[in-house]
């Protein structure tokens, strides 16, 4: 194949060996065995932050759904329906977005997919605040989501730095981001709603977005990215610049690409068995499937026959991780306090002051999800770790669909929250090493876009049902959601932890 002519660097300290004439074949090594031997430090620490920047922000502009559209629609006089649109909007653009980008950043690398939905993000976002009507607001909060559909792309760029047995940990410390900015955008909105409105928060919210174009220059390629174009020349050069940074160095020899590699000489110290592509399939079936996906666009190599159940399933789980997710956000408001099918709208009143307080506090319910899952992750693996937290989620709203009491019903819907947030976190992590490199940030796109579906789906069905005081059958629903998709997790075919990211299909 055209890239076997270019499948390995020398490096530096190995070139004198090499002009010597030394019969003996040169050591070889991977990117996996690069990144262990190097192990995580300062370089990955400044990846993490531009990453985790990027997550911040995305958080921010979900977050900000809650408080800006009471407030549009009182000002503007809107319709329920309206103020519907306004969220429901950020979903659709999403649901293009995270496609979208998934195979602009697969064809045209990392770097080029971030930048494009940063500059996106933080211009419509910024734009937003200076909306003159409700037409517009749509229009721009629209493009804000096909931005923050992007959010999957840092994902699996930060993903590709981190060696193998400390992947799952680093990304659930990845994952916290999300949690910062979720608190930060709660904090926010309680001191700028009541005194400058939501126009200022819109503005404010943008600001995240803006940094991570200010600091574009000084981010690198994905070195895996780079092997797959066939520019290990290019790839070498980043980890160099990875092991000076860590005051480590590299392994002695020639970098290849893994799919060049002869596995059998591998030496990393990680579990023996590889991912999906590194399986010992037959010689006959992988290269006939090989030459067959060339041409098939990255949405048909997601349902190839070796990705088709993983693909399926993974979309199943990540529907229902955003439905439940969202959808306990708003039963924490919906189903706590005075309910609106027993009472009179004296509760109203006071709704904006305790909504603003009420989100912050449930924001917190975050962190002991992203506590198991830091704790869980690499012990129990990524199956075993995602399916007990869909079940347990399952038994805290099992109480609920025939008792409600303020104490009881906030404490289990905390405890739900916990379970929600650990998967959600975990499927981040399992989601992008089941992929090879060549659509992983597609396969993680699409799976997300599926999930946005969840996020729209989720007001207008199960939350519809509360406000029509069929609280009951709501909480079923969403017994099932739990409970379907701690299924799918268990029908995952393969466990990922501590595994080499695939390469090639």
């Amino acid at each position: 194949m055209e890239m076997e002519e270019r499948s390995f660097v020398i490096s530096p300290d190995r070139r004198q060996e090499v002009e010597d004439g030394d019969e003996s074949p040169s050591p070889r090594y991977t990117i996996d065995e690069a990144l262990v031997s190097m192990g995580f430090g300062n370089f990955q620490i400044l990846v993490l932050a531009y990453a985790g920047m990027g997550w911040v922000s995305e958080a921010m502009e979900m977050m900000l759904l809650s408080f800006v559209g009471p407030a549009v629609q009182s000002a503007w006089s809107l319709s329920p329906h309206e103020e519907s649109l306004i969220t429901s909007v950020v979903f659709a653009g999403m649901l293009v977005g995270a496609y979208s980008w998934g195979i602009v950043s697969d064809k045209y690398g990392r770097r080029k997919g971030f930048f494009i939905t940063a500059t996106i993000t933080s211009v419509a976002g910024f734009l937003s605040a200076f909306a003159p009507n409700y037409t517009s607001l749509l229009v721009l909060r629209c493009l804000v989501g096909v931005g923050l559909g992007g959010g999957p792309v840092l994902a699996s760029w930060f993903l590709e730095f981190i060696p193998a047995p400390e992947r799952g940990t680093w990304m659930v410390i990845f994952s916290a981001f999300w949690t910062i900015g979720t608190i930060l955008e709660a904090s926010l909105a309680w001191m700028v709603m009541p005194k400058l409105g939501w126009r200022w928060l819109l503005a404010f919210s943008s600001f995240p977005s803006f940094l991570l174009l200010i600091f574009y220059q000084s981010t690198p390629e994905s070195p895996r990215y780079l092997c797959l174009q066939g520019r290990t020349s290019d790839a070498a050069i980043i980890l160099e610049k990875i092991a000076r940074r860590n005051r480590t160095s590299l392994p002695p020899g020639i970098l290849v690409s893994s799919h060049s590699y002869d596995f059998e000489e591998q030496s990393i110290p990680v579990e023996d068995v590889h991912l999906l592509s590194l399986t010992q399939t037959k010689a006959e079936t992988s290269q006939g499937t090989q030459s067959n996906i060339v041409g098939l666009s990255p949405l048909l190599k997601l349902l190839s026959r070796e990705l088709l159940v993983s693909t399926l399933l993974l979309w199943v789980v990540f529907f229902g991780n955003a439905f439940s997710y969202y959808g306990l956000v708003l039963l924490t408001s919906e189903l706590t306090g005075t309910s609106r099918c027993t009472s009179t709208d004296i509760h109203l009143k006071e709704h904006e002051d305790v909504n603003y307080r009420d989100v912050f506090i449930s924001s917190f319910a975050e962190l002991p999800g992203l506590a198991l899952s830091a704790v869980m992750v690499d012990k129990l693996g990524r199956k075993l770790s995602m399916s007990s937290m869909f079940f347990l989620g399952a038994t805290f709203l099992f109480p609920l669909a025939f008792y409600r009491v303020d104490g009881l019903t906030t404490a289990l819907l905390f405890g739900a929250r916990v379970c929600i947030t650990s998967t959600f976190t975990v499927v981040y992590i399992y989601a992008p090493e089941i992929y090879p490199t060549s659509i992983r940030t597609t396969g993680v796109g699409v799976a997300s876009s599926v999930g946005r579906i969840g996020g729209m789906a989720c007001p207008l069905v199960a939350v519809a049902l509360v406000k029509g005081c069929h609280q009951t059958t709501a909480i079923i629903f969403f017994e099932i959601v739990f409970l379907l998709s701690g299924i799918c997790v268990v029908l995952f075919p393969f466990e990922t932890k501590g595994q080499d990211l695939p390469e090639k299909m």
